[in-house]
């Protein structure tokens, strides 16, 4: 069974992936030229959405590596750094 941390990423980046997938359909539909390829405009739009998409996904990452933190991560991070340069 997947714990709620698991289920809370997952469900994440599905949702970032399907958002990427949705922009680059509007994108194709909306800016093809004449013989079905994309015109210099709507590659210029691609670009921007895969690299929204990479800041979109590294913001997420972040806050869920702050959201879902676990007190007992905080707890042996805080031991370590005590006993760091004792013999």
């Amino acid at each position: 069974m997947l714990d709620r941390e698991q289920l809370i990423e997952i469900v994440s980046a599905v949702g970032a992936v399907l958002l990427l997938l949705a922009t680059m359909i509007a994108i194709g539909s909306s800016y093809t030229a004449d013989n079905g390829s994309l015109s210099s405009e709507g590659a210029q739009l691609l670009v921007v959405a895969i690299t929204g998409f990479i800041l979109l996904v590294t913001a997420v990452g972040i806050g869920l590596a702050y959201t879902l933190k676990d007190e007992e991560d905080l707890d042996a991070t805080a031991d370590e750094t005590e006993t760091n340069g004792t013999f």
